[in-house]
């Protein structure tokens, strides 16, 4: 018998390792499949560079497409009519970034546990009741009403179709491998919840509930003084003095009651607070101030910066379209771009499209709810959730006219949404189609044009920047706009209250835009879209003004601009917010003698206010806000206990203008006063406290703002960490126009130069055009954006005119039967 053990127990290991490395085990891959140097991992290396043609016959097309790569892996489609541009641009998008396509829609679908199993079921589960994948599936089906719509989104799903068809475990994108899932088939629904992801980005947060509870403990008088509608110190958009040509609507009147009384109820979690750090910049120079004599624009959108990155070069003509920019993964057409004739590019206005409605319901069934002097019924949905590895969980969503109950006060799991409160939200209009705006726009020849595409665009509404070779410049703050009484939806609401609900919405010609402005520039950083005189209400609170201070005061210093003029403009490190408010504390910290002697004085009071990648100052000042804030504010509007510091703006008015104040005081020391000069003091050393625990002492050169800030650019997937980038060498800071921190920045910079025969222009994103970790063209991009530069885009005018910098020809054709 032993014998016979001894003979065979080498087959028994064997097999169980078969077994072991054949099969998954939870959400560990199989092994086996991805160690194996003909199917796994090893596949996904792309050592060797395109070249010369390559042909394939595909299912889906009606004429054969030409698409030509240069040599920075950017594809130029070159197709007979439009349905096969789209299908062409959704294959040729697939074979670079298909997993990370899939992966948003993931995402916004409330889907992740599929991939990753129950660790993400309570973030599926707040995405789940927040909406997105309901209202998708919603616009999805309307869109099949939509002729024109429904081809565009139809003709790109089949061509990312006709890619995941061909596909073998083998050349799977190897995020797929290390997850252990495959590739579903696209559709128009997913490219919705493409957009809904970039909804969601934008527009997906709140200050609503942490206001409220600032009003019950303060009162309207310390709202009125410290959270004012309008900042002391701004540069709106549009232009101070515009005229408004049209006949405003009669706006809703104010109601007795404007907010809902949270009770004992403090929210004990309140929801995501808006994104500071998601917004970005644009700007148009009018012929009269460039050298060439016709316009000049530039955009930068601030995004989360990743691996594979937001954005996706190409250029796309067919008959009556020629156009370059970039797209997002997943979505038709050209986001921002050019023509020959037109360019655009899009920044975040940041409105108030997000309400909350406290409900009250008819008892604990919540079957019905209290609205307008009558019950009315609730709508329940059930989600159900497959859990990788488990079992199937199941969830039911209360809906009432004014959307989902997203947290409904039974787990504390949902995202930080107030309990018991129904949401409205834009993301979830369902009405409209914004692949309209953007096909129409990637056909744009003029100002007419571009105002005509601007009418299908829903949300999230955008400040859309345009120039044309006709030597006119304008910007609209776009997207359907709630119509409100004035500061509806500042605080909480009351869902039995009639007057709470949304009114309808501003008309789209009424939208703030502006043509021409005799100033000769227009731009847009998220600060507030208007002045005063605007009749509609939009917001109590945008982004500082920082960045658009200085965008403006540099662009009304510029004449005879050119491409690179701009370049350098949004490489501008030039950090307003230091030189406001050092001139007025760095008097305070020197009649401190301990403070004075202080090494890391000397630095910040020598300081050129430059964010710079090598200035120590930066750090120092950088680190030092925050904690001056926390200092000021925390004691009596505490984050631990959901409440809100006042704008950085009133910050700095306070101490500009009344060092005095009560608000100095620390209320939790009894013993004694603090003074703005305390205040100060005490937050200038813990500030240094902090840099020296993490970077040693300042004579260290740790403390260079580069190392500091530490920008890195990281996988979708942060497990995945051997994929991203760290320790990138660039200045820049939330605040200044090289809006480039720890995680976030321009996600594509762009300047077009246009001209009466054929646009020059110029782009870089952080990344690289592949999804592919083991390709050339992953992050090859990223250095050259780090230090400023740009690429010259190449804009091909049609077939007759290939430059020498292409790569390799790839060819669809129709599949013959």
């Amino acid at each position: 018998m032993m014998k016979v053990i001894r003979c065979f127990w080498p087959l028994f290991v064997a097999a169980g390792l078969i077994y072991l490395f054949g099969n998954a085990w939870g959400t560990i891959p199989p092994m086996g499949k991805l160690l194996s140097p003909f199917h796994g991992y090893l596949q996904n290396a792309e050592t060797a560079v395109p070249s010369g043609k390559m042909e394939l016959a595909v299912d889906g097309l009606k004429e054969a497409v030409t698409i030509w790569y240069d040599d920075n892996a950017v594809p130029h489609i070159f197709a007979q009519n439009d349905e096969d541009l789209y299908f062409a641009q959704g294959y040729v998008v697939a074979r670079d970034r298909l997993w990370q396509m899939e992966f948003y829609t993931l995402v916004a679908a409330g889907r992740l546990t599929e991939i990753v199993g129950d660790a993400a079921l309570a973030f599926d589960r707040k995405n789940r009741r927040m909406g997105m994948a309901r209202s998708a599936a919603t616009i999805a089906e309307k869109l099949k009403t939509d002729t024109l719509s429904n081809k565009i989104a139809t003709a790109y799903a089949a061509g990312v179709n006709a890619y995941v068809d061909q596909l073998r475990y083998r050349s799977l994108p190897i995020e797929y491998k290390l997850l252990n899932y495959s590739p579903e088939h696209w559709s128009p629904e997913k490219t919705i919840l493409m957009l809904m992801n970039m909804r969601n980005t934008l527009n997906g947060g709140s200050n609503d509930d942490r206001l409220t509870n600032v009003l019950a403990a303060y009162g309207p008088d310390v709202i009125a003084d410290l959270f004012p509608d309008y900042p002391g110190v701004e540069s709106p958009v549009i232009p101070v003095g515009t005229p408004w040509e049209f006949t405003p609507l009669t706006t809703p009147p104010v109601p007795d009651t404007t907010w809902a009384i949270p009770g004992d109820q403090r929210m004990a979690m309140g929801t995501a607070a808006p994104r500071p750090e998601v917004g970005s910049n644009n700007w148009a120079v009018h012929g009269s101030r460039t050298a060439s004599g016709l316009p000049l624009l530039a955009n930068d959108p601030h995004l989360q910066l990743t691996l594979p990155s937001i954005w996706y070069q190409m250029q796309l003509s067919a008959p009556g379209v020629n156009v370059y920019g970039v797209a997002l993964p997943g979505t038709p057409a050209i986001i921002i771009g050019f023509t020959k004739d037109i360019a655009w590019g899009v920044t975040n206005v940041g409105s108030d499209v997000m309400d909350f409605y406290r409900i009250r319901f008819r008892d604990s069934t919540r079957r019905e709810y209290w609205h307008d002097d009558s019950w009315k019924p609730v709508v329940f949905h059930t989600e159900t959730f497959s859990i990788k590895g488990s079992a199937i969980v199941r969830d039911t969503v209360l809906y009432t006219h004014h959307g989902p109950v997203v947290n409904q006060g039974s787990e504390a799991s949902v995202g930080n949404i107030p309990a018991g409160y129904a949401m409205r939200w834009i993301t979830n209009e369902t009405d409209g189609s914004d692949m309209l705006t953007f096909h129409y726009l990637n056909r744009a020849k003029d100002y007419d044009d571009y105002r005509q595409a601007l009418t299908y665009f829903v949300a999230p509404a955008q400040h859309f920047i345009f120039s044309s070779n006709g030597n006119d410049i304008a910007i609209t703050s776009n997207g359907r706009l709630p119509l409100k009484w004035e500061g509806q939806g500042k605080y909480l609401l009351d869902g039995t209250r009639a007057s709470h609900d949304w009114q309808g919405w501003i008309p789209a010609s009424q939208n703030p835009t502006v043509k021409n402005p005799p100033a000769g520039f227009l731009s847009s950083a998220n600060q507030f879209p208007t002045d005063t005189t605007y009749p509609y209400y939009l917001d109590w609170k945008f982004t500082h003004s920082s960045r658009a201070l200085r965008i403006n005061e540099r662009l009304a210093a510029m004449s005879g601009a050119n491409a690179d003029s701009l370049r350098r403009l949004q490489n501008d490190n030039f950090n307003v917010d230091a030189r406001r408010i050092l001139p007025t504390l760095i008097p305070v910290l020197a009649s401190i003698d301990s403070i004075r002697k202080l090494s890391e004085f000397t630095v910040l009071s020598e300081w050129n206010y430059r964010n710079d990648a090598q200035e120590t100052g930066a750090s120092i000042f950088e680190y030092w806000i925050p904690e001056l804030r926390r200092a000021l504010w925390d004691d009596e509007f505490p984050m631990a206990g959901q409440m809100l510091y006042p704008s950085l703006d009133r910050t700095f008015s306070l101490i500009e203008n009344d060092p005095v104040a009560s608000w100095f005081d620390n209320t939790h020391t009894s013993t004694s006063i603090e003074s703005m000069s305390d205040v100060v003091a005490q937050s200038f050393m813990a500030a240094l406290h902090k840099l020296r625990e993490q970077f040693g002492p300042l004579s260290s050169n740790d403390w260079a703002w580069t190392h500091v800030k530490h920008t890195k650019i990281m996988h979708l997937v942060p497990a995945f960490t051997s994929f991203g980038r760290t320790g990138i060498q660039t200045g820049g800071g939330g605040e200044v126009i090289n809006a480039t921190t720890a995680t976030h920045g321009p996600s594509w910079r762009m300047v077009v130069q246009l001209d009466r025969d054929w646009p020059t222009a110029y782009g870089l994103y952080p990344g690289g055009q592949s999804g592919n970790p083991g390709s050339p063209f992953y992050d090859n991009m990223i250095d050259r954006w780090a230090t400023g530069k740009l690429d010259t885009l190449l804009f091909i005018k049609d077939l007759k005119s290939i430059p020498k910098q292409i790569m390799y020809q790839f060819s669809l054709k129709p599949k013959r039967q």
